[in-house]
């Protein structure tokens, strides 16, 4: 176990990947981490790829077992259009699903959008490393995010990863007592 938390940031995106505009997940994913996660440090490894089943499940793949991430978080590809195969590969790479929360995700999205019933999201365990696939639009990240990250943290601790403290006064991680790591 290190004392870095290695991140996966993945945006699957076939224009934002061919340049035919510039990708808004990554930054947006990477702006709320780096506000809500207090310690231990952060490495980011960012990835822009097409919405193609093999090219999704070789990059989580390289990001896990290869990079060692302990979390990767994916961006767009979850909806019902033909080419929105995110949850397929990352279902494809997954050792155990974690349905709460998918289950979750659409909960909170539906607070803000009816469509959020059309929306495919999935998070699964892969190794040392919990993998959730999030929206696209950087809006519907931050709603995301603050409805589901509580529990990442402790997911982490189960899974063999690092400590992950949070900034509080945004999100408070939620740990069982006997989980809790002491102050000093």
């Amino acid at each position: 176990m290190t004392g870095e938390l290695i991140v996966g940031l993945v945006s699957a995106s076939d224009r934002a990947s061919g340049g035919v505009y510039k990708d808004e997940g990554i930054p947006a994913l990477k702006d709320w981490l780096s506000e809500v996660i207090a310690s231990p440090a952060v490495q980011f490894l960012e990835r822009l790829i097409p919405d193609e089943k093999a090219v999704i499940e070789k990059t989580l793949k390289e990001l896990v077992d290869e990079k060692g991430c302990h979390l990767v978080l994916t961006t767009g590809g979850t909806g019902p259009a033909p080419r929105d195969v995110t949850p397929e590969a990352t279902l494809a790479v997954a050792n155990r699903e974690m349905p709460g929360f998918g289950e979750q995700m659409r909960t909170v999205s539906l607070k803000f959008v009816p469509t959020a019933i059309l929306s495919r999201q999935v998070a699964v365990i892969r190794k040392q490393a919990l993998i959730i696939n999030l929206p696209g639009q950087p809006k519907a990240i931050k709603e995301t995010l603050d409805g589901v990250f509580a529990a990442v943290p402790y997911c982490i601790d189960l899974i063999g990863g690092p400590y992950i403290e949070t900034n509080e006064a945004l999100i408070r991680a939620f740990r069982p007592k006997s989980a809790l790591k002491p102050k000093p």
